[in-house]
């Protein structure tokens, strides 16, 4: 391993690593790009494609996320987002949980929707999204649905859990085992103009405020539909809050639940 260090720490330029020194360091070491880069960032250094993170997330920040475990629950509108986002910003292991395919209502707003995977799984396409974006990003797609019978078996050893569900009585489920479990769950739901985005972290319980939020409903989501701009915004929000987490960050999302109204352009914060 101390050969393999020096060999990174030689190719670094400016503390950065590019993805071809990245692939020779593999080669050499016959190691996969996910081992090679648990010791490029033990060693400080940074993958050139995580360059634009320097000034926002540190080396020990950016090793975090790559050890961590994200299950994102809903590969749709928001999940497709999310899968994306967490790909991008380097969560080293990503759970897709979804049982449904893509249609053709799905074109208007779901990023990993295509003319060319209609019919095909939609936790199935996250992970090929995923692993065009990054490689060292693992994605675990599960075609199936959340429910209280599997859920411990999915959110086991997760990091934080990712709702990104369309009904209220399945967010239910998933908010209390989360809760039953310790394990930090982000919430995010959408219909039309509005969105919301609540934290709840170990020792906390956000199930009332849910119960009173109206955007929470599959009814009102159906009536009102999801342009593209909502789950993209509500989803970035959502990731932020992931990130927050991940690196021990996360206070001020504790308490309270923020409520969008994208067509006046208004934020309202809900103590919990």
């Amino acid at each position: 391993m101390n050969g393999l260090k020096a060999y990174l720490t030689r190719l670094a330029v400016d503390g950065l690593v590019s993805g071809a020194s990245q692939l020779d360091a593999c080669l050499h070491f016959d190691l996969t790009f996910a081992e090679v880069e648990t010791v490029l960032l033990e060693l400080g250094l940074c993958p050139a494609r995580y360059q634009r993170n320097r000034q926002t997330v540190s080396s020990a920040g950016q090793l975090a996320l790559f050890r961590a475990r994200v299950v994102v629950i809903g590969c749709g509108g928001l999940g497709g987002y999310v899968i994306e986002q967490l790909a991008r910003l380097g969560v080293g292991r990503i759970d897709a949980v979804d049982p449904d395919c893509f249609d053709e209502s799905n074109l208007n707003r779901q990023l990993l929707a295509t003319l060319a995977n209609l019919g095909q799984s939609k936790a199935g396409a996250a992970a090929q999204r995923a692993a065009e974006i990054n490689p060292v990003v693992r994605v675990v797609p599960h075609c199936t649905a959340f429910s209280a019978a599997n859920g411990r078996e999915l959110l086991s050893g997760a990091t934080v859990v990712v709702d990104a569900l369309d009904n209220l009585a399945t967010r239910f489920e998933l908010v209390a085992l989360s809760r039953e479990l310790g394990i930090p769950l982000v919430h995010g739901a959408i219909a039309g103009w509005y969105g919301q985005v609540a934290t709840q972290l170990a020792g906390e319980d956000i199930s009332a405020c849910l119960a009173g939020a109206a955007v929470g409903e599959k009814g009102v989501e159906t009536r009102l539909g999801n342009p593209a701009f909502t789950p993209a915004l509500v989803a970035s929000l959502q990731v932020a809050e992931v990130c927050k987490v991940i690196l021990a960050q996360a206070e001020g999302a504790r308490g309270r639940m923020l409520v969008c109204n994208l067509l006046e352009m208004e934020f309202e914060e809900i103590r919990l």
